[in-house]
């Protein structure tokens, strides 16, 4: 077994929709990033890669390429996880912890679980998501952006979890 740790974190910016686990949510404000801004997937891309021995999602989804220029982060996300399987492994599951004071996470939960599990290639009880406020302090307290934390657990393929 192995196990990855990923972190994302991006300010708001003008306009929306927000994008959060693939799922836009309808509000004015968006996460600011060369790609969707999907601080989310971003998270859980950098942990899988990461349990796998392999670097983050920038060295295989650089900002320097115009080809990445506001991508869809799911897609991103599904791409990695070939790559994780092509190097033999699959994930167990992967729990994320939102930080942010808005948009709430519980509303958009379900739907945000079943857009990662697909991109992971596991069942939506295999991913686990919450949201955390940071009780108005700092940066994230005073809705200036948001900060995702993931953790992914893979196993050798054909091992059960």
């Amino acid at each position: 077994m192995r196990i990855g740790v990923g972190y994302d974190s991006h300010r708001f910016g003008p306009g929306g929709p927000l994008v959060l686990g693939g799922v836009p949510i309808p509000v004015d404000f968006r996460l600011v990033g060369h790609s969707d801004g999907d601080a989310i997937a971003h998270a859980v891309t950098d942990a899988v890669l990461g349990a796998a021995g392999e670097s983050d999602i920038g060295s295989l989804f650089p900002d320097s390429d115009d080809a990445n220029a506001g991508r869809d982060s799911i897609e991103m996300l599904a791409l990695a996880m070939e790559k994780v399987r092509s190097m033999g492994f699959h994930v167990i599951n992967v729990d994320v912890t939102v930080i942010s004071e808005t948009p709430r996470i519980a509303a958009h939960r379900q739907e945000m679980r079943e857009r990662i599990a697909e991109a992971l290639g596991v069942a939506a009880d295999q991913v686990g998501l919450k949201g955390k406020t940071n009780e108005r302090m700092g940066w994230i307290g005073r809705g200036e952006g948001m900060a995702c934390i993931a953790v992914a657990l893979l196993a050798p393929s054909g091992a059960d979890g």
